[in-house]
């Protein structure tokens, strides 16, 4: 009987110890089959930042490094810039990257450093206690924001792939979620493109990942995937925002 479905070689075989319901695992498995669809996955390097996404080396059978909180892109710019053979990938949430990070990943993209960057948007601090985040939807409750956000106070929520997509240096700049079947397609071939540019030494890609977060946002799986759909999507529009190969 054919195997028509079984686990990335790039992903360990260990159990996983994320929430029900988390989109981190779905995110993973895409990462890592883009990985072995490219065959590089034994001169790769990845680069965890703080929160949620600091795991990551406990299930890609890959090198990795461990960065300071939002520093991920300064340090896969020094490994690529040391080990320019290297398939180098940083692994973000969206506290690390466009809160404490903003600098470090708009300067990365503006330089265009020959890395991917996977930033997964759950629209809060996930690991540190539910935080308002530069992602939080308007009028969504946080631990910090229990009247919701205001935009009038706390400004409008960051579109990182459409904020970086302006800058000259991004090769390809694109907005996937992991929410349906039809969804899940779509974001493995943007994920492997990205990586592919990266192979190809095309310059720097970022990849901005819809994702559920069901334990601080207070709901169920089912909900919280729902929610993705409902409210995070329309905010936050699925699709390429820049591609070199088009201009």
């Amino acid at each position: 009987m054919k195997n028509v479905f079984a686990r990335p070689e790039s992903l360990k075989d260990v159990q996983t110890h994320f929430c029900p319901g988390c989109h981190h695992g779905s995110v993973h498995r895409l990462v890592a089959e883009a990985l072995d669809e490219h065959d590089v996955r034994s001169r790769t390097i990845g680069v965890a930042s703080v929160g949620c996404s600091v795991f990551l080396y406990s299930y890609f059978d890959v090198d990795v490094i461990e960065s300071p909180h939002g520093r991920a892109p300064a340090v896969a710019t020094g490994a690529k810039r040391a080990r320019p053979d290297r398939i180098v990938f940083t692994y973000q949430g969206d506290g690390d990257l466009a809160a404490i990070g903003t600098s470090e990943i708009i300067h990365a993209a503006n330089r265009g450093e020959d890395i991917t960057v996977i930033f997964v948007n759950n629209t809060t601090y996930g690991m540190t206690g539910g935080q308002m985040a530069p992602t939080t939807l308007p009028g969504q409750k946080t631990s910090t924001s229990p009247y919701g956000r205001d935009t009038g106070k706390d400004g409008a929520p960051f579109r990182m792939a459409e904020l970086l997509s302006q800058l000259d240096g991004v090769a390809y700049s694109a907005r996937v979620a992991v929410n349906s079947p039809r969804n899940v397609l779509q974001a493995k071939k943007i994920i492997s493109t990205a990586f592919r540019y990266q192979v190809e030494k095309k310059g720097f890609s970022f990849i901005e990942a819809l994702a559920s977060c069901p334990t601080n946002w207070g709901m169920k799986p089912l909900e919280a995937n729902q929610r993705v759909a409902d409210e995070m999507i329309p905010y936050f529009p699925l699709g390429v925002y820049r591609n070199t190969a088009n201009l």
